[in-house]
């Protein structure tokens, strides 16, 4: 009995070892800035497509506001001067990285708000601007946020930093979509005017980028993020910053293959997630009851896929892992015809949105975790990780844009089915690469 009690003493204790390293003061940082980094999104995506469904914006140009996540895309090439520019008085007192974090997130505050005050249907135009502006200062906080991440957790910290990155991103994406949805419910049954309904829920919303504010603020710079040469001349550090982040990557065995794949593997998960919102409220659904089930059921689905992404890419090689995000992200699309056939059935709807969370957190943990290990060279961890995102994001930004006509002409079923057939040349390409040992060679090399 006492060996017993010694053994499961033992195990209990590895247990807490293994879940305190997520309490680390570093990852407890990182999950500070997921959240930051999550807010936004859904703002200018799923919760706008909601606000703009509600007020009988047409689907089509719903899919079109899509194209307001450009910024995501072309990310790249802004990125160098985060790795190059010192700001003026912000530098020197927070260091490189530091800096650009509290400046994109006072200016992120600060655009938020703003775009709370346009009427998207009196002044749509407008707010395509606004969001294009919020969009634009998000990606450029994800660019400092994915470099400063990348150097200041050590390798064996990867895993468990994704963890919490993630799941504070996907908190973050459902507190900025089912939290505002239920802040402008309230509002509405306190009595606030219409006009001034939207606008508080969005005020609201841009506070909370302080979450990442104070964690910037109280952490420290990643070690030697300034004391590396910088060439002398502009000519020279244009080539150092510009040209040396794209000729260092080609470096890398396989370096086409891996741009290639990084675009195609969240391709059909994207383009589903893209009008999901809008395809919940046009079967039929309350803006309230979308917000419930995705508050009660999605964030726990959430927590657990990207906890779980967390332990399987630590414990497993790098091919059957991706295998197994790439088919369950794949087959979640399926859980959204399922519920177009079923069409308001709240039991399906708490099926589907599980599924989706579950594997959405999963698939992202472990994606992002993989691209972490590709940017190994400090000097362009801003630029060659925002290459890799940005292609990452080509299906939700410009994929995505016809995806309201696509709906407008067939169905909703059609669509769904067709996001699930455009995860299939990720698992192709996948596929080739393992018969190549390619991925192998590459965790070789890693």
């Amino acid at each position: 009995m006492v060996n017993g009690e010694k053994q499961s003493t033992g195990h209990g204790a590895a247990w807490f070892a293994g879940l305190s390293v997520y309490c680390q003061p570093q990852l407890l940082v990182v999950l500070a800035l997921g959240f930051s980094s999550g807010l936004p999104l859904a703002l200018t995506g799923s919760t706008l497509n909601i606000w703009m469904r509600e007020e009988g914006v047409s689907l089509t140009t719903i899919g079109l506001f899509s194209l307001v996540g450009l910024p995501y895309v072309l990310k790249p090439l802004w990125a160098p001067l985060i790795d190059a520019v010192r700001l003026p008085v912000l530098h020197k007192r927070l260091g490189r990285r530091r800096s650009w974090l509290v400046l994109t997130q006072g200016l992120l505050i600060l655009l938020i708000a703003a775009m709370g005050t346009v009427d998207p249907v009196a002044a749509p135009l407008l707010m395509a601007l606004m969001a294009l502006l919020v969009a634009f200062m998000s990606a450029t906080q994800d660019i400092v946020i994915d470099a400063f991440r990348t150097e200041y957790l050590s390798e064996n910290q990867y895993g468990a930093g994704m963890a919490n990155y993630v799941a504070a991103y996907r908190i973050a994406m459902l507190t900025s979509m089912a939290g505002a949805l239920y802040l402008v419910t309230i509002f509405e049954a306190w009595g606030v005017a219409p006009e001034d309904i939207w606008r508080l829920a969005w005020n609201v919303m841009a506070v909370l980028v302080l979450v990442g504010m104070g964690a910037a603020l109280l952490a420290d710079e990643p070690a030697d993020t300034d004391e590396r040469l910088r060439p002398d001349g502009i000519a020279k550090q244009f080539v150092h910053f510009v040209i040396h982040p794209f000729t260092d990557f080609m470096r890398k065995p396989l370096w086409a293959a891996l741009l290639a794949f990084v675009l195609l593997f969240k391709l059909g998960d994207a383009l589903a997630g893209s009008m999901t919102p809008a395809f919940v409220i046009d079967i039929g659904f309350a803006r309230t009851d979308y917000a419930k089930i995705v508050g009660a059921y999605g964030l726990g689905a959430s927590l657990f896929g990207g906890f779980a992404g967390g332990y399987v890419q630590r414990v497993f090689p790098l091919t059957p892992t991706l295998w197994a995000a790439g088919l369950m992200m794949m087959l979640s699309n399926l859980a959204f015809v399922w519920l177009a056939l079923a069409g308001q059935s709240t039991g399906v709807l708490v099926a589907a949105v599980t599924i989706e969370n579950v594997t959405g957190g999963f698939g992202t943990v472990v994606f992002v975790a993989f691209i972490s290990r590709l940017c190994t060279n400090r000097d362009f961890t801003a630029t060659q990780f925002a290459l890799l995102t940005s292609l990452a994001a080509m299906g939700r930004v410009v994929f995505s844009a016809s995806s309201g006509w696509i709906v407008d002409h067939s169905s909703w079923i059609t669509f769904f089915l067709i996001t699930t057939l455009a995860a299939v040349p990720g698992l192709v390409f996948l596929g080739i690469m393992t018969r190549r040992r390619l991925f192998a060679a590459l965790q070789d090399d890693l």
